[in-house]
């Protein structure tokens, strides 16, 4: 089964760059609201997710700690408490199902480790949904 109906790419999709400071992140999930975010670096790669317990953890971690000190800080030294693992734009629907119970959307790489956009849980229980409904 193609993946591709259920992948929301890259430029509809928001992420955060590696070289950011710890600030600049806490700026852009105040702003955009999502609670967990794909990581890439300069280049496009695939880094890793982080969340808003992960920056939470690391300022309560470091207290007190101020914004102007968060600006000095680079996001790669946030340590990530939970891993949101990618998979391959070629990875099967049971593999995308499989992870789909652990992570609410996975990030797609292509071959090269590119970040090529996220597979959202919505999108995966709106496709079983449908199923469920041709087969009645």
């Amino acid at each position: 089964m193609n993946i591709f109906p259920y992948l929301t790419p890259k430029n509809n999709t928001y992420y955060i760059v590696d070289n950011l400071s710890v600030r600049q992140a806490i700026e852009k999930f105040d702003f955009y609201k999502f609670s967990v975010v794909p990581v890439i670096d300069e280049n496009g790669k695939y880094i890793n997710s982080i969340s808003e317990g992960d920056l939470l953890c690391f300022i309560k971690n470091n207290n007190p700690i101020s914004l102007k000190d968060l600006e000095k800080i680079p996001l790669f030294e946030v340590p990530r408490y939970r891993t949101y693992e990618c998979l391959s734009i070629s990875s099967t629907f049971d593999e995308i199902l499989n992870l789909s119970l652990n992570q609410n959307f996975i990030p797609i790489i292509d071959d090269r480790g590119m970040f090529i956009g996220i597979i959202k849980r919505k999108d995966i229980i709106k496709h079983l949904f449908e199923l469920t409904k041709e087969h009645k």
